[in-house]
């Protein structure tokens, strides 16, 4: 198992561009199943879920050539469809949670689609209902195969039709919208999921020769067509990243430029983190954070202590919000964390409480954060990283933190972050990856 360990308390400069945004890109390729002709994906980034489902894309008979380090075309002009029964078919497919992603493309052109239950972040539970359920209505029947954990799909007579997501769910919208652009008539989508990245997909579909009505919205109405073309596509950089790079900046009282982050994509991230008190300007399309000695957090209007709590877009992203409770345990004042989507992201607080954080776990969903105002900073441990976000959260801990931290399991770290040991040496952060067999509690 491999670890980073990190030699905290270094105040850090410099310029960093973030990486192209993963959950974009398992949308993206997919899509690319939709066509036999040849799209050319760029600013792909290189980590392991998204090298995991290029790989898996290959598997299907997808032809894949790497044009350079960020850029991939893409031809899926002979598909293997028998690939679904075999065993390598279940054991990278059941690894990805995003392979769930090729289901609505494959129904889509070829009528007939299997899935392993996908795997992914240990975040409680998150349901597929709304996938199969959205593939239902436009005609598809699928039988669950409950021993071999294992999904088949047939879709031979996809027709459009109204469809009321019970959730907004982001991964559900897209794969239901990659369902309908080839189903014969309209369908209309209410309650779908309008992040940037779905946008981003819709006006790909659309180059493609898709017919997709309001984009942004969450109505969206699609005139199902008969054949979709090849074209180009270049991916938004990583909200997330932009995010915990802010909150990097402040933990670390570091001065830091964040480059090319399409601002006006970010929503309302950027005033989530004024909230906490931190500093940070727009100059022109780069977010530039000054070295700040101390951030204090804002109350409501009347007084009352602040909540950020996560909600679909256009509110806070869930993906956010272990970086600001950790941001939020060396400001001024106190704050409520409320974790609304997913049960158990909140559970790695007690790795912050180790290091000296005053936090209160109220329950799986909420977290009481009260600031320490850096009159102490928190101390190095040994840890474990529990998913992504909570990983890189704990090492923004870890950077701000006096003595020396060790972070294990890595890997769930490297899922979502590419290089991201490098770029942070880059700025001065005094942090090497080293081989590890665990914590030593």
């Amino acid at each position: 198992m491999n670890a980073f360990e990190i030699i905290g308390g270094k105040k850090l400069k410099g310029e960093i561009t973030p990486q192209g945004a993963k959950n974009e890109a398992l949308q993206i390729l997919s899509a690319v199943l939709l066509t036999d002709q040849k799209i050319t994906i760029s600013n792909i980034p290189d980590i392991k879920d998204v090298n995991k489902l290029i790989e898996l894309l290959g598997d299907l008979g997808v032809t894949v050539e790497r044009i350079n380090k960020d850029t991939y075309t893409f031809e899926a002009k002979n598909i293997n469809l028998d690939f679904f029964q075999s065993d390598t078919f279940r054991a990278k497919g059941g690894g990805l949670r995003g392979s769930i992603m090729i289901v609505g493309p494959l129904l889509a052109r070829f009528g007939k689609a299997a899935i392993p239950k996908p795997g992914g972040d240990k975040i409680g539970r998150r349901r597929l209902d709304t996938h199969f359920i959205g593939f239902e209505k436009l005609g598809a029947k699928f039988i669950y195969d409950s021993k071999k954990a294992f999904f088949n799909v047939d879709a031979t007579n996809l027709k459009g039709a109204y469809i009321l997501l019970d959730e907004a769910s982001v991964t559900g919208t897209a794969n239901i919208v990659m369902a309908a652009v080839l189903a014969k008539g309209t369908t209309t989508i209410y309650n779908a999921a309008c992040e940037p990245y779905l946008q981003q997909l819709c006006k790909m579909l659309n180059r493609m020769g898709a017919k997709i009505s309001g984009i942004g919205s969450n109505l969206l109405t699609i005139e199902g067509v008969k054949k979709l073309g090849g074209t180009e596509h270049r991916m938004l950089p990583d909200m997330i990243e932009i995010g915990s790079f802010i909150g990097l900046a402040a933990m670390t009282e570091s001065e830091i430029t964040i480059k090319n982050v399409c601002y006006d994509e970010l929503g309302v991230i950027p005033e989530v983190f004024k909230k906490l008190g931190i500093k940070l300007e727009r100059r022109g399309d780069d977010i530039y954070v000054p070295s700040q000695k101390h951030y204090e957090i804002d109350t409501f209007i009347d007084g009352s202590i602040l909540t950020i709590a996560d909600a679909p877009w256009p509110g806070f992203t869930p993906d956010l919000l272990s970086i600001v409770l950790v941001v939020a345990s060396q400001a001024r004042g106190s704050v409520l964390i409320h974790q609304k989507m997913f049960e158990s992201r909140l559970f790695f607080v007690d790795k912050l409480i180790d290091m000296g954080a005053q936090i209160i776990l109220c329950d799986p969903h909420r977290a009481t954060v009260n600031g320490i105002d850096k009159k102490y900073k928190l101390r190095g441990i040994s840890m474990t990283s529990p998913d992504i976000r909570a990983g890189v959260s704990l090492l923004i801990a870890a950077l701000s933190a006096e003595g020396t931290s060790t972070i294990y399991n890595i890997e769930q770290i490297e899922r979502g972050y590419q290089d991201i040991d490098i770029r942070l040496r880059a700025l001065g952060a005094q942090i090497k990856r080293v081989e590890g067999s665990g914590p030593s509690h």
